[in-house]
């Protein structure tokens, strides 16, 4: 289940507290905004846009109910929950003509409302406008075998491709803390860091989330590495998990580039991810670290399975090691390819322009674009053109097949 963003109404102090703990113990769910009064609900909920109002009508039935009435015809995108220590037939049958979803008991049981979110993602969700299934949030990590391996080219490129796709939202996070460098790919100076996420991190919701991102003029947002460099983290392993919550109920694809240190922070990027895109150049340091890399994954749980390794900067000429050769050390099948085009990296990164603007035929801009269809396949266009995509793939390495014998 996607995350989803809740606002809550409830006068009553205990019975509130009680019903935020339990949200606040339930991964799936974000909790937008709490309130005290019905008076002031219709507000709170127009500015926060939440997927879920959970309305405790006991207070005032009456008022109430004619909130249920208000948020339903005015917010048609928001489900209305209804919390009720009565289960009088004619209060249920009154909130449900009002536009709530779902009545619940109160106190709300765990499996009760998990089996509500349940319903409604399965009524609410399972078709958009066009008719077709909407896309999960996907979280993909690029992590580096050593340092100048194009970690952050294929990043920032990739994310501007996937943001192309008009149902897309794509956003880049700088997790290279020191030495992160998204934004000068970008040519963007920020407003606002992650260390400015990580400063309101007690008090972090949606729209703070939002205002701390800069959007590109392609599309992408960017949250970008601190400023400045200092002793201790800008964030913690757990601070990340929760921004990358809040972000998935809203963003389709979400890009981290990390460093190279493989800190905590590093790795709970990877396990949060869906896909980690190691990446490396076929030399013997860089093939040594995916070994080691590699034996390091194995003893976490469920990391092994989402590394894909990206090779970089295949060349045709100048090969010292064989890309079979490659393949027999790391012992691992290769996910994708990318071509040597250093006159368009080099003049893209040095102009801040991504390589779609600068480059839009380019060799390397070609490949991404493929990487993104391979990356995406619940996009109704990758599906059509991912056959198309593995032939052009083939035929662009096609060197390779005679290069390797």
């Amino acid at each position: 289940m996607n995350v989803v963003r809740l606002a809550l109404v409830d006068p009553k102090d205990s019975s509130r507290a009680s019903l935020k703990n339990l949200l606040l113990g339930i991964d799936a769910v974000w909790l937008e905004a709490e309130c005290s009064s019905y008076d002031h609900f219709f507000d709170v909920v127009t500015q926060t846009q939440p997927d879920i109002a959970l309305i405790a009508i006991d207070s005032d039935s009456i008022k109430a109910l004619d909130l249920v009435a208000q948020v339903s015809a005015n917010l048609p995108n928001c489900a209305v929950l209804v919390i009720s220590g009565s289960q009088e037939g004619g209060l249920i049958l009154r909130a449900m003509r009002n536009g709530a979803r779902e009545f619940l008991s109160q106190p709300l049981q765990f499996d009760d409302f998990l089996a509500a979110l349940d319903r409604i993602a399965h009524t609410q969700n399972s078709r958009t406008d066009d008719g077709s299934r909407p896309k999960a949030s996907q979280i993909i990590t690029v992590a580096g075998v050593c340092g100048g391996v194009g970690c952050t080219a294929i990043a920032v490129n990739l994310a501007c491709i996937l943001a192309q796709n008009s149902n897309n939202n794509v956003a880049i996070i700088d997790l290279d803390l020191a030495l992160g460098d998204a934004d000068v790919w970008l040519d963007i100076i920020p407003d606002y860091t992650i260390q400015d996420v990580a400063d309101n991190i007690s008090r972090l919701d949606y729209s703070l989330l939002k205002r701390s991102l800069t959007k590109h003029s392609r599309g992408v947002y960017l949250l970008p590495r601190p400023i400045q460099m200092d002793e201790r983290p800008a964030i913690s392993p757990d601070e990340l998990r929760r921004v990358l919550q809040l972000l998935k109920s809203t963003f389709t694809h979400l890009i981290l580039d990390v460093s190279k240190s493989f800190s905590a922070l590093d790795l709970a990027a990877m396990e949060a991810s869906d896909s980690v895109l190691l990446v490396t150049q076929i030399d013997l340091p860089c093939l040594r670290n995916v070994v080691r890399l590699m034996q390091f994954f194995d003893q976490r749980p469920g990391l092994t399975e989402k590394m894909k390794v990206i090779v970089n900067r295949i060349r045709l000429q100048d090969a010292s090691i064989s890309l079979n050769k490659a393949l027999e050390t790391i012992g691992r099948e290769i996910y994708f390819q990318l071509p040597d085009d250093d006159v368009s990296m080099v003049e893209s990164r040095n102009n801040g322009i991504p390589l779609l603007l600068h480059a839009p035929k380019s060799r390397i801009t070609k490949a991404i674009e493929q990487l993104a269809q391979q990356l995406d396949p619940k996009s109704e266009e990758a599906d059509k053109r991912l056959g198309e995509s593995a032939n052009a793939q083939k035929g662009l390495f096609s060197f390779l097949s005679s290069a390797t014998r």
